[in-house]
């Protein structure tokens, strides 16, 4: 015994396939499952790319606090940077023509 799908009966599935293989014919009908399956597999995988996407970014930000949470890591504004210190960031006009 088939079971119920969609609360249909054996009766109901048996006509709704033998219409089917009437619009489509016997030759048709494996051309469509395979675009059809095709088709689920796409959409899986696009699927599967936006949910990596979305996480892609959480994944990022949590590296970058993970990175400034370790001891060895710089500290901002501890007077190394160039451009804060009040250092020249490029090199003068008067070096690069000797």
């Amino acid at each position: 015994m088939i079971p119920c799908i969609f609360n249909l009966g054996t009766g109901e599935i048996i006509i709704i396939l033998v219409v089917i293989l009437l619009l489509f014919g016997a030759k048709r009908i494996p051309e469509l499952a395979r675009s059809l399956g095709k088709g689920v597999s796409s959409f899986k995988q696009g699927m599967n790319d936006a949910v990596s996407e979305i996480n892609k970014p959480v994944d990022e930000e949590t590296r970058k606090q993970a990175s400034a949470a370790k001891p060895g890591a710089e500290s901002v504004g501890s007077g190394s940077d160039p451009v804060t210190s009040g250092e020249s960031a490029a090199p003068s006009a008067d070096k690069k023509e000797q």
